[in-house]
């Protein structure tokens, strides 16, 4: 009798800071660790780098320029990427804070909040089975360090693994805009 196939549990990529600018996201073991950076010489460019096991370095995946901007830019490939401006890499929802990118050309996805966390889905699929979940950080009495920090659960997808640069960059932007959408209030004389 053969032995029974093992799945694969999902993979928590564990953010170590709550800024969008500065962080790391890393897994457990280390097989996925990526730097998020602002350099204090390049204050307008956000680079994302991913650590290579194999040869101990560190490459640059993508770039964002502008992240705290009404119109940032980004870029793949480090610097032999063309630029291209946010919208066309990620189409954002009009009602609500998510959006829409493509990771391959026959791939879509889409970021979308349920009960206030960012679920990446597949925009075609009927069942709407969340491949991504973002879980945020929370604080000890709601003031003081942090008791967990914030992680997301990636199901052990080979097209997500492959992607995982573009689904970085889309969290970021969607994150931000999310952030800086924050509560309007708008103030009328009676």
């Amino acid at each position: 009798m053969p032995a029974p196939v093992a799945k694969s549990q999902p993979q928590k990529l564990v953010f170590t800071m709550n800024s969008l600018r500065n962080t790391t996201l890393s897994t457990d073991d280390d097989s996925m660790h990526y730097e998020i950076v602002t350099r204090y010489w390049h204050p307008n460019i956000t680079k994302i780098n991913k650590f290579d096991m194999e040869t101990r370095e560190l490459l640059t995946v993508a770039e964002i320029e502008g992240l705290q901007t009404k119109e940032p830019r980004v870029r793949f490939g480090g610097d032999k990427g063309q630029w291209m401006s946010a919208a066309e890499f990620l189409r954002y929802d009009p009602e609500n804070t998510g959006g829409t990118f493509k990771a391959a050309e026959d791939t879509e996805y889409r970021w979308k909040t349920h009960k206030g966390r960012f679920q990446l889905i597949k925009s075609d699929d009927p069942e709407k089975k969340a491949l991504a979940e973002f879980h945020p950080h929370e604080r000890h009495f709601f003031v003081f360090r942090m008791s967990k920090h914030a992680y997301f659960h990636l199901q052990p997808l080979p097209e997500i693994t492959q992607a995982i640069d573009k689904f970085i960059v889309s969290y970021l932007l969607v994150e931000r805009r999310r952030r800086d959408s924050g509560i309007k209030v708008k103030l009328q004389s009676h």
